[in-house]
């Protein structure tokens, strides 16, 4: 156990678990997007493992819009100091993805081709929860595009990303 600068203890450990991401894989071929990722939402679908792994939770969905929620801690940190900003592309990839996913019938998948992400201000692990927003901007039958975005739990921006998604059958 470690202990921080006035000799306190605080626990720095983390177990994560989680359940056979092939079983939520194989499920989302059988549905619509939409149907797929409500059923992540209300937790009739397990969580792939990422989900865990960052401490990321889905709160809302609905066609072309996803949000999920993340709670950033010291075992998100880089050597700087700070929440690796991988955390939050990962976030934001996440849900620019879901966001496409709510839009596709059964039968389709998507993959990130790009995401372009602006960080506007850096993440510890006072920040507190962070809020994702993913909107798809145009759907499509070969390739989707959406922006998201990152706020704090003062509301402050973190950071804006847009993404281009290839659509394929599965």
């Amino acid at each position: 156990m470690s202990t921080d600068s006035g000799s306190t203890p605080i626990d720095r450990s983390r177990t994560v678990t989680w359940e056979d991401p092939l079983v939520g894989a194989a499920l989302a071929k059988t549905m619509s997007g939409l149907e797929y990722m409500q059923g992540l939402l209300d937790g009739s679908i397990p969580a792939p493992p990422i989900v865990n792994l960052m401490k990321m939770r889905p709160v809302g969905v609905e066609v072309g819009k996803v949000t999920f929620t993340c709670d950033p801690d010291e075992s998100h940190y880089n050597p700087i100091g700070t929440v690796h900003g991988g955390l939050v592309c990962t976030l934001l990839d996440s849900v620019l993805g879901c966001a496409v996913q709510t839009t596709l019938p059964k039968g389709q998948g998507y993959t990130s081709l790009e995401i372009k992400i602006s960080y506007l201000r850096p993440v510890t692990a006072d920040t507190g929860e962070l809020t994702a927003v993913g909107i798809v901007t145009k759907p499509g039958s070969r390739a989707a595009f959406a922006d998201g975005t990152v706020h704090d739990s003062n509301g402050k921006l973190i950071a804006t990303a847009s993404s281009t998604l290839l659509v394929f059958p599965v």
